[in-house]
């Protein structure tokens, strides 16, 4: 199929573009990934260099039960081209053993990102070849889309599809099912086994062959590092065959869907206008702000895109709502709400973060949102002290933003019943302290807060008691309560005697031995039970829009965060110097687990560290340089997106999701609040 030459100009730009100096060296394109999203759960998910190096890697990953049940359906395809009677291999692999063949990615003159989309160019000779892979809104359907851009003469192109079933987190073996493909109208269909969802490999222009070889032992270096099973194998479901004139495309589809589109081209041009949309609606937000949006803060508003979800409800077949970070994890509540005033308010999209406070306030729970919703369809999991009260902050945010008085009204008798929750007492025992007005939480072997990592079912930082963010954050909510009920007309004493109660009592945090807060006051072995190690915890007493800090305190913590736990990428979990630190994030899962919360530097700390700073230093300048290493992190691991951790010495090598929901969103959200004060 022809199509004309003007018709690929997007008007993207982006600063993921990379020549052969990167693309051709296997370790520098391997540790890069791309990523893109369907809007229901579902993704593909790759390497630069196009082998693989986790299991998690795929061009459909299908989403079976929005926005979960993820399964590996397409794994991915081996190209070979034929041009000038000579064989190129586009195709990379490794091998268990450490051999790789193909070598494809020495092909590679240039790989780009085209709004959110990857784009490889293969140099064959004088021809070059241009391959796109993206996902349909909505739809479990991939789509990737080669195009000759330039040749002498026509090529001939193969390709071949290497096929799984496997659950996301899991390797598969051959024999585990007994997958079958046969052929169909334009493809073939793939069935894993009785009772499995088939999918389908399809092509307009293409002419397909089923297979039924199994192709054993590709190396997974990645999950090796992770202390898990290194090692996968794919099955060979067919090979499609396709000759391309100068200016010609081929698609192949790989759906659920027994029939979807077949044209590329088209499919193609909808998603690029829905990232433009997106586009357009956040710099139309942003017209009146002192500077326009760079490249790369541009870059993460097509990111925001991709953390939002379709979870439809019974009575409610639209609802939305965040996934906290690709490739493993779901939605989870207290991820949820730190990161919509980003993802969803900064990128000019209140209908989105409207639908989600809506979709979660069905979710409450005796006075708590679920920490988050296991993969495989059970009961949410209710065990977080911080979801239900970042909450009312995200509320807080949407109605400053819209004056939505409407969404507020409804929302309000489950905020109030929140509060009388707590008040009373909950699980876990949450429950504000009458004797100065603090919320205490926890009992032993939970982990209520963000950090709530795990080795051997014990806590590495067990914060029962009075945790300093939590009461920062609760002195946020009640004043937030008592703004709403004034908005609303109604009686909002009872609100501000619970903040005032709360601030009052938050003088107990200060530390005037060392001069900043405590991390946790009240303890498991009572009121001189108090944790004074240095952890980032405290800078929301700072950066939220209420702080309970007198201003030379606030300036205390913003000065010994930036000294002790500042990095180019966030901030540290626990001070250098203090007992316990770990300045690496490696090994196995109890040794990752375990320094996950001790010294790995966490990039949604970023954004409050930037705001706080803001707040006590008046210069928005320097605030808004705290963000630009992270922004340059876009073009260093999850292209085009910011990850979750880095290790917590130099050079903060990055590590865990490639693409986390709440390091883009407060990456956005302290953007734009920095932009306007400039």
């Amino acid at each position: 199929m022809k199509r004309p030459a003007d018709s690929y100009v997007s008007g993207f730009s982006s600063t993921v573009d990379f020549g052969r100096e990167l693309c051709g060296n296997l370790a520098e394109a391997e540790s890069r990934e791309w990523l893109v999203t369907n809007g229901i759960g579902g993704y593909a998910f790759g390497t630069v260099a196009g082998l693989e190096t986790r299991c998690y890697h795929g061009l459909l990953i299908a989403s079976l039960k929005p926005p979960l049940g993820r399964t590996l359906m397409l794994a991915k395809l081996d190209e070979t081209a034929t041009y000038g009677g000579e064989q190129f291999q586009l195709a990379t692999n490794r091998w268990v053993g450490g051999e790789v063949a193909p070598e494809g990615y020495r092909l590679i003159e240039r790989f780009h990102l085209e709004g959110a989309t990857p784009v490889w160019t293969f140099a064959l000779a004088d021809a070059l070849l241009e391959k796109r892979v993206f996902m349909q809104a909505g739809a479990n359907t991939t789509y990737v889309l080669f195009r000759l851009v330039r040749a002498s003469a026509p090529i001939n192109l193969s390709v071949k599809a290497l096929v799984d079933y496997g659950a996301e987190h899991c390797a598969t073996t051959e024999g585990d099912f007994p997958i079958e493909s046969t052929s169909v109208e334009r493809g073939l269909r793939v069935v894993a086994f009785d009772g499995a969802v088939p999918f389908y490999v399809l092509s307009g222009s293409g002419t397909a062959r089923p297979a039924g070889e199994w192709y054993r032992n590709f190396d997974l270096p990645a999950e090796r590092a992770r202390g898990l099973r290194d090692h996968t194998d794919h099955f060979l479901a067919g090979e499609y065959t396709a000759t391309l004139a100068p200016g010609e495309t081929l698609t192949i589809v790989a759906s659920t869907d027994a029939s979807p589109s077949l044209d590329g081209e088209a499919a193609y041009a909808e998603r690029q206008k829905l990232a433009r949309a997106l586009l357009e609606v956040f710099r139309q937000g942003n017209s009146s702000a002192a500077r326009p949006a760079p490249p790369a803060i541009e870059q993460l508003v097509l990111a925001a895109d991709q953390f939002i979800a379709a979870r439809p409800l019974k009575d409610i077949p639209e609802a939305q709502t965040i996934l906290a970070g690709y490739p493993w994890f779901g939605d989870w509540g207290r991820d949820t709400m730190i990161a919509l005033p980003g993802l969803c308010l900064a990128t000019g999209r209140a209908a989105v973060a409207r639908n989600i406070l809506r979709t979660f306030s069905r979710f409450v729970s005796e006075g708590m949102l679920p920490n988050n919703f296991p993969s495989s369809g059970e009961a949410p999991a209710y065990n977080t002290a911080d979801a239900t009260l970042w909450y009312f902050l995200a509320i807080r945010a949407y109605f400053e933003a819209t004056n939505d008085t409407a969404l507020l009204g409804e929302l309000f008798p489950v905020l109030d019943a929140i509060v009388d929750a707590h008040v009373r007492g909950t699980r876990y025992k949450i429950h504000v302290d009458a004797a100065d007005g603090l919320l205490y939480a926890g009992e032993s072997g939970a982990a209520l807060t963000w950090m709530d990592a795990k080795v051997e079912g014990r806590p590495v930082t067990p914060r029962i008691g009075k945790p300093v963010e939590i009461n920062a954050l609760w002195f946020n909510a009640a004043w937030s309560m008592t703004l709403f009920a004034r908005a609303l007309g109604r009686a909002s004493d009872r609100y501000e005697n619970l903040a005032m109660r709360a601030r009052a009592g938050f003088d107990r945090f200060w530390n005037p031995a060392k001069g900043f807060c405590f991390d946790v006051i009240d303890g498991p072995w009572g009121t001189q039970d108090s944790n004074a190690a240095l952890r980032p915890n405290q800078i929301f007493a700072v950066s939220l829009p209420e702080s309970p800090l007198p201003v030379e305190q606030q300036r205390a913590v913003v000065d010994v965060c930036a000294r002790e736990l500042l990095t180019s990428f966030g901030m540290r979990s626990l001070g250098r110097k203090e007992p316990g630190y770990q300045g690496r994030y490696a090994g196995g899962v109890e040794q990752r687990d375990a320094a996950y919360h001790q010294g790995t530097v966490w990039g949604w700390l970023l954004g409050p560290f930037a705001l706080a700073h803001m707040r006590v230093y008046r210069d928005a300048e320097t605030a808004m340089s705290f963000l630009e290493p992270l922004s340059r992190h876009i073009t260093a691991a999850g292209l085009g997106t910011a990850g979750e951790i880095f290790d917590g010495d130099e050079p903060f090598a990055p590590n865990g999701c490639i693409a986390q929901a709440w390091t883009v969103g407060e990456t956005l959200r302290a953007w734009r609040q920095l932009n306007v004060k400039i």
